[in-house]
């Protein structure tokens, strides 16, 4: 399992570097339109996506995060934003290449949304971390289509091949 979660680590990186390349096509003003997305706009799905990394990687490190204000945003300027995106997918990426010894078989206690204090396996959180990811992606994607962009091929066969069509 543990090779399956690093190619999962190297597919959201490769899928946010070409989700942030046709984002940064668009202009300030497309990225903050809100158009009825639940985060509202590309650049507030951008900023929850991180969020909501920084907070499950907190937790797989050892560490706490609460889950307090998902729709915080997290970086005003579009270039920091996707500078820190970079930042976090080699994070993710470095965690899910070197696993911990028995990391998948544990539990992980955190604070959920609802302030409660929740036990759940890793063996699901792990994969809802990287479905959140995709999700929100997709939105994103999404949104793109709805400003009349060009939008990326994020299919994971696609994004993994050694060279991508």
């Amino acid at each position: 399992m543990k090779d399956l979660w690093a190619s999962f680590a190297r597919y959201n990186r490769l899928a946010n570097e070409r989700l942030h390349d046709a984002c940064a096509r668009l202009s300030d003003t497309d990225r903050r339109r809100d158009l009825g997305a639940f985060f509202r706009s590309v650049h507030g799905t951008l900023n929850h996506l991180l969020l909501g990394d920084r907070i499950w990687m907190t937790r797989f490190e050892g560490g706490s995060h609460p889950s307090t204000d998902l729709g915080v945003p997290l970086f005003d300027d579009f270039e920091v934003l996707r500078a820190e995106r970079v930042r976090m997918d080699a994070r993710i990426e470095a965690f899910f290449a070197d696993l911990p010894d028995g990391f998948l078989e544990r539990s992980l206690r955190y604070v959920n949304n609802d302030g409660l204090d929740t036990t759940d396996p890793a063996s699901v959180i792990v994969p809802h971390f990287f479905n959140h990811q995709t999700h929100h992606r997709a939105q994103v994607h999404t949104l793109l289509s709805q400003l009349g962009q060009v939008t990326p091929v994020l299919d994971l066969h696609r994004v993994l091949r050694p060279n991508p069509a």
